[in-house]
């Protein structure tokens, strides 16, 4: 059975309880709430009712949030860390090496066909801007700017015949993001916490760690709940900063919130939401807003040990490139600068699945502006990508050494993923324009086979070495879906008549990266 709008996961199975849950279940959620007292005392017994199994239907709805639910199968994963590279990684001068390009290096293009340019970047052949070599035991050629991942690369699976639909950032990271071109359609990360639910009753399931200079294309809307019930959302977190969580300790936002007045405002609140509540009954709306207050209420306690890192070792922090007490960054963007964010990022990301949180994303690059600080390089590929991949690699090396270390890759999986990738010509001398005709993924941990290549690229990295087998956005959400446990034509939400879903009406699992 597929889930309407009002319904709940499909993997959601019925429970019988006591007479104390029969007693509870003849009142609402929200009056039973409200009825116990309001604010953290009502929230407080409502979880322990449901932590002993005692809340009926409502209860079952709202702990479904919360703890995990049956999958179709058994899963290979139980969390998913994804990396997003807004703004278009090169994969020709990071993974994707293409002796073709060395030899006619500065040689007139020839695509052998018409090629329909961004910015009309279709200058000469340009070999990758750093030299390539092989790493570990597969041999796989990368490039010197991300030889960090050569002491983990026997883990990684490699796609590099990826294909988009567009050219357009916006457009673009939407795909990768929701699968689909447009707004209005949840993130894979909401799909996965409307599907599975969180293992840890006080984070969220799904967490945003944002470029900390701004939002890639699109900003929230990649990450949003769109049609699915709002809790799904992606909470945005900035580690580093003295307030990481918006909103989450008023008080520290500025000097007009006091303890007082906050108190205050939450008495007010709960009276008007006892009012508002009262006269819309099943308001689905209503109940997602109630619940993200119940989480906040839990995180204030929670979430700042999870984004506590001063307590972690001096070597794990230098393997990460974390420096202790940052200097003063220059203006220019520099290597050292971009370990220390991403490398943040990437503990903060350990800490938080450690803690039983489901999905992750972590930005890299926001949107377009000069000087760049994303991987959008038309104008000049070893200023802008040499610093952000190495600050990336050195964070994701560590991030994998650090998992597998603690015995929690083998059911944690990592996407690295971008928007499409970019021109084997050059643009300007030293940039490359949009392609999203040939791009790369990679995969490890959680079920993945490590050390393989699956999909090649032509001679150019151009477009697909088999035109008529590529690979889409669609398998890859297809795949991790079913390392998670879920069947990506099952996990369904009716909306407007539809019953949509991740993968659209596409998508199959791509057998030859499962371990």
């Amino acid at each position: 059975m597929r889930p309407s709008q009002n319904q709940t996961s499909p993997w959601h199975r019925p429970e019988h309880g006591s007479g104390l849950e029969a007693a509870v279940g003849a009142q609402s959620r929200r009056q039973f709430l409200w009825r116990s007292g309001g604010g953290l005392g009502g929230i407080a017994l409502a979880s322990m009712l449901g932590g002993e199994g005692l809340l009926t239907s409502f209860g079952r709805a709202a702990s479904s949030l919360l703890h995990p639910t049956t999958p179709h199968y058994a899963p290979r994963a139980k969390r998913v860390i994804q990396m997003f590279m807004g703004g278009a990684a090169s994969h020709l001068d990071l993974f994707d090496y293409k002796p073709e390009l060395v030899k006619r290096n500065g040689e007139k293009s020839d695509f052998g066909e018409h090629v329909e340019a961004f910015q009309d970047g279709l200058g000469p052949w340009m070999q990758p801007v750093w030299p390539f070599r092989p790493y570990g035991q597969c041999g796989k050629m990368l490039g010197e700017t991300v030889s960090e991942l050569g002491r983990v690369v026997d883990e990684i699976a490699f796609v590099h015949n990826l294909v988009g639909k567009t050219g357009v950032h916006s457009q673009a990271t939407y795909l990768q993001s929701t699968g689909f071109q447009l707004p209005g359609f949840p993130g894979m990360g909401a799909w996965v916490s409307y599907g599975l639910g969180s293992m840890n009753d006080n984070l969220p399931t799904f967490v945003v760690l944002p470029d900390h200079r701004g939002f890639a294309s699109n900003g929230p809307k990649n990450w949003d709940a769109a049609f699915l019930p709002g809790q799904h959302a992606g909470t945005m977190i900035y580690p580093g900063q003295e307030n990481p969580i918006a909103d989450l300790f008023p008080g520290k936002a500025g000097r007009f919130v006091s303890p007082a007045s906050e108190a205050a405002a939450h008495e007010v609140m709960a009276r008007l939401n006892r009012e508002h509540a009262a006269t819309r009954e099943g308001d689905a709306r209503l109940d997602a807003r109630i619940r993200s207050y119940e989480l906040a209420a839990r995180m204030q306690l929670a979430a700042p040990e999870a984004l506590d890192i001063s307590k972690e070792p001096d070597y794990l922090l230098e393997a990460y490139g974390i420096q202790r007490h940052p200097p003063t960054w220059p203006k220019e963007i520099n290597p050292e600068e971009e370990m220390d964010y991403f490398g943040r990022k990437c503990l903060v990301a350990r800490r938080l699945v450690e803690r039983g949180v489901r999905f992750v994303q972590i930005w890299s690059g926001n949107d377009n502006g000069f000087p760049r600080r994303n991987w959008d390089s038309h104008e000049d590929i070893r200023r802008d990508h040499g610093p952000l991949s190495m600050g990336f690699a050195r964070g994701a090396a560590a991030l994998i050494e650090d998992l597998k270390q603690r015995g929690l890759l083998d059911d944690t999986l990592i996407l690295w993923t971008t928007e499409f990738g970019r021109m084997p010509s050059s643009q300007g001398g030293k940039g490359r324009d949009h392609n999203p005709y040939c791009f790369t993924n990679w995969l490890c941990g959680g079920g993945i086979k490590g050390g393989v290549t699956v999909g090649e690229s032509d001679q150019w990295g151009y477009k697909p070495q088999d035109r008529s087998n590529p690979t889409t956005v669609y398998d890859i959400h297809a795949t991790i879906l079913h390392l998670l446990g879920m069947d990506h034509t099952k996990l369904t939400f009716r909306s407007n008549g539809v019953d949509r879903r991740l993968t659209d009406v596409h998508g199959e699992v791509m057998r030859g990266l499962l371990a």
